[in-house]
């Protein structure tokens, strides 16, 4: 149930009010209450019930007596009797279902000590609760270092405002009492305002501040659930789960509520079961029992010399044994009443969408080396493979590069830069090498001629 402004946009995206539980219908809020009773009137000239139900903050309920017969409906913001001052809370439930709530949760409706309404919120009240309601998250964090400062094992968990700004609530979760006295002066002379320390459970801190369960859904405790029964390790033991307290626990570090809910339907399917710690007596020996599969109606049973080795039989065949075992008789083996269990064929995952599995994106991917025998090779093809008659044209019309002081024109050698003193001391030394650049050069200015391919002509000149 979603109120109007929370619908869809054009695109299909969600729009969200973004009033972070103020808006007006109040049915997106946590711990809603569907009036089934909305469209009844009262019958024989009754009065309406003059109580109201009004919400605070993070599913806080309170009743409230409507003495000034104002006429309110569900999504009305008003103004309420506080300690000191006023509160501001928005009206959740009206009518009769009101007083079934108040008889619910142990209220009496014609008590006087019932708090009243002053009168519908104006927007000089809406203004300072808002105000007062963006300042909760930075005095949040503040409150925290103070807590460390003081080191303090404690931890506070949420911040609420008093409708006029005059107060503000601060919950927190402890293990062992905690001595706060200057811890609440440093918060007064901090943030300016009354401050009142309100211990919490973990539950109800789990129930406050919200969450998702390991079931993909909002935590019971935050939207529907709310009284919170004791849940033992037993409930766990009667379904058959392993005690692992990771599974078990919820996001308030205790057993999870969701424990007692089919305990009952596990409970009366068991009726029917022997106990778990009866021994089978046979020929070959004494057999206990290691596992049952409640709804299937089979028992698991194993040899006290041989626990690999075990034998399903039906509750029937175990009663049977049993008889027999307590007239005194012993059974020639189980392996008579076990029962064939057929193994059920395992269902391939066929990928319908043709796509490839979740976890494609968590391993990088991995960079592919260079081949350097393809280089090698490559370089050698290049090498001994002959050079056409066009493209030797190509290659001695480019110019070489500037600095390129190797007459024989190997590219193996790195180009120096030129030194004139160094040049000519080698042209004094090696008259010849001039010689053969400037034949090398007249012969550039030849017209070209088909050449034979090249060969490997190494420590020719040497020679």
């Amino acid at each position: 149930m979603a109120c109007t402004s929370c619908s869809t946009s054009d695109g299909g995206a969600p729009k969200g009010c973004k009033n972070n539980g103020t808006c007006g219908t109040d049915s997106c809020n946590k711990l809603t209450v569907f009036d089934w009773l909305s469209n009844m009137s009262p019958s024989n000239g009754e009065a309406i019930f003059d109580c109201v139900e009004v919400r605070f903050k993070n599913g806080r309920k309170e009743f409230f007596r409507n003495s000034e017969k104002l006429t309110l409906s569900i999504g009305d913001i008003v103004a309420t009797v506080a300690s000191p001052g006023h509160d501001i809370g928005i009206v959740t439930l009206t009518g009769e279902l009101v007083k079934i709530q108040m008889k619910k949760k142990g209220v009496n409706p014609d008590s006087n000590e019932v708090p009243k309404i002053y009168r519908k919120a104006s927007q000089k009240d809406i203004d300072i609760w808002s105000v007062a309601r963006d300042r909760e998250e930075p005095m949040k964090v503040r409150a925290r270092e103070l807590a460390i400062q003081h080191k303090l094992e404690m931890k506070i968990s949420d911040i609420e405002f008093q409708g006029d700004g005059s107060k503000a609530t601060f919950y927190y979760t402890a293990n062992d009492r905690v001595d706060f006295r200057m811890l609440i002066k440093d918060f007064a002379k901090e943030f300016s305002t009354r401050v009142e320390m309100k211990q919490v459970g973990f539950r109800q801190e789990a129930a406050r501040l919200g969450g998702v369960g390991s079931c993909g859904r909002e935590l019971c405790c935050s939207t529907w659930l709310t009284d919170f029964r004791s849940v033992n390790t037993s409930a766990a033991r009667y379904q058959q789960l392993s005690l692992n307290p990771q599974k078990l626990a919820g996001q308030c570090g205790k057993l999870k509520c969701c424990l007692n809910y089919e305990l009952d339907t596990y409970m009366d399917a068991l009726k029917d079961f022997p106990d778990y710690d009866t021994k089978l007596i046979t020929e070959k020996g004494d057999a206990v029992c290691q596992k049952q599969d409640i709804f299937k109606g089979l028992m698991w049973f194993a040899y006290t010399n041989n626990f690999a080795n075990w034998h399903v039989l039906k509750i029937d065949q175990v009663k049977e044994i049993i008889a027999e075992n307590k007239q005194k008789n012993k059974v020639s083996s189980l392996e008579d009443f076990a029962v064939e269990v057929v193994a059920e064929p395992e269902k391939d995952f066929n990928n319908a969408m043709g796509q490839e599995s979740l976890t494609r994106f968590d391993q990088p991917k991995r960079k592919k080396k260079p081949n350097r025998k393809r280089k090698q090779n490559a370089e050698a093809a290049g090498v001994a493979a002959p050079v056409k008659p066009q493209q030797e044209k190509n290659t001695n019309n480019n110019a070489k590069p500037a600095g390129n002081n190797n007459p024989n024109g190997n590219p193996n050698k790195q180009n120096k830069p030129n030194n004139p003193n160094k040049q000519n001391h080698k042209n004094k030394q090696n008259p010849n090498k001039q010689n053969n650049s400037n034949k090398q050069n007249s012969n550039e200015n030849k017209p070209a001629e088909p050449r034979k391919p090249i060969t490997n002509t190494k420590n020719e000149n040497k020679k």
